[in-house]
C-alpha cells in the first residue's frame, strides 16, 4: 500500500511533505506532487506535514478522488524526483481551499 497525493495539492504544491519522506518517493509536476506507490514505504510521515491535507493512505482516498490513485502511479513515472522542500506556488493561498481541481492538473513535469 501507499500514500496518495490528491486534489488539495493542485495549484498549491506545498512541499513540506517532501522534507519528511524517508523514502524519497515524491515526484514533481509543474502544479502538484505525486507519490510513487512502488517506492512509498507506507510510513505516513508525509500526512501530518501537508498543510492542505492532500495526502491519504490508498485505502482512505475519498470516493470522489479515486482517480488520483492511478494518476499518482502514472505521473510519478513521468516526473522528476523531488527530495528537498521548495517554496509553494505563488497562487497557493488563492487555491488552498478550492475543491474539484482535477481538471487543473498539468501533466507537465516540474523542475
Amino acid at each position: 500500500m501507499a500514500y496518495i497525493v490528491t486534489d488539495a495539492c493542485v495549484r498549491c504544491k506545498f512541499t513540506d511533505c517532501v522534507a519528511t519522506c524517508p523514502a524519497d518517493c515524491f515526484h514533481e509536476g509543474v502544479n502538484m506532487l505525486a507519490i510513487d506507490p512502488d517506492e512509498c514505504i507506507d510510513c505516513g510521515a508525509c500526512v501530518p506535514a501537508c498543510p492542505v491535507n492532500a495526502i491519504y493512505h490508498e485505502d482512505d482516498v475519498p470516493h470522489d478522488m479515486q482517480e488520483y490513485v492511478a494518476l499518482n502511479k502514472r505521473l510519478a513515472k513521468m516526473w522528476p524526483l523531488i527530495t528537498a522542500q521548495k517554496d509553494p506556488l505563488d497562487e497557493a493561498e488563492e487555491y488552498r481551499k478550492v475543491t474539484g481541481k482535477r481538471s487543473m492538473v498539468s501533466e507537465e513535469p516540474g523542475s
